[in-house]
C-alpha cells in the first residue's frame, strides 16, 4: 500500500511537471566578444585608451630605437675603444636597457588596468541593456557563455543595437 501512493505521488508530480514544461521556454544567447567588439561604447572605450596611451607609447618607442642604435653603434666601435670606454659605455647602455624595461612594465600595467576599467563599465551598461530584454521580451533564460547556440535564440544584434542607440 505504501509503495502504491509513492508510486501514485511520483506520477501526479510527473504530471504536473510535463505540464510545466509543455509551455516552450523563451531561450537567449549573448556572445560577449561580440557584443565587445561591435558595440560603440567598446569602440569609443578603445579610442579613448589608443588617444589616452598614445604619447607614452611613442616617447617608449622612440627610447628604444635610440637604445638599440647606441647599441649597434657600441657594437661596431666596440673593437676600437680603451677597454674602460667600452665598459662605461655597456654600463650605461645596461641602465638605459633597465631604465626602459621598467617603463615599458609600467606601460603595460597601465594600460591593463585602464582597459580593465573600461571594458567593466562597458559590460556593465552591456548587461543592464541584457537585464532589459530579459524582461521586456520575457526570456525565461539568457546565456552568455555557452558552446553552441543556433542563430534563433542569438539576441547578441538586438545587444549591440540597443547599445549604439544608446539605451
Amino acid at each position: 500500500m505504501k509503495s502504491l501512493s509513492k508510486t501514485l505521488v511520483a506520477a501526479a508530480a510527473l504530471s504536473l511537471a510535463g505540464g510545466v514544461y509543455a509551455e516552450e521556454l523563451k531561450i537567449g544567447y549573448v556572445n560577449s566578444e561580440r557584443v565587445l567588439r561591435e558595440a560603440a561604447p567598446a569602440k569609443a572605450a578603445q579610442a579613448k585608451l589608443e588617444a589616452e596611451f598614445k604619447k607614452r607609447e611613442t616617447e617608449l618607442a622612440d627610447q628604444g630605437n635610440r637604445l638599440r642604435g647606441a647599441m649597434e653603434k657600441l657594437e661596431k666601435e666596440g673593437p676600437t675603444l680603451p677597454e674602460s670606454e667600452r665598459t662605461r659605455r655597456q654600463r650605461d647602455l645596461a641602465d638605459q636597457d633597465r631604465d626602459f624595461q621598467r617603463k615599458r612594465r609600467e606601460l603595460l600595467e597601465d594600460l591593463n588596468q585602464r582597459k580593465n576599467e573600461e571594458l567593466s563599465a562597458v559590460v556593465e551598461r552591456a548587461n543592464k541593456v541584457i537585464k532589459q530584454i530579459f524582461e521586456q521580451e520575457k526570456y525565461d533564460l539568457i546565456l552568455q557563455e555557452v558552446i553552441f547556440a543556433g542563430p534563433r535564440v542569438d539576441i547578441t544584434k538586438k545587444v549591440v543595437d540597443a547599445l549604439n542607440a544608446g539605451k
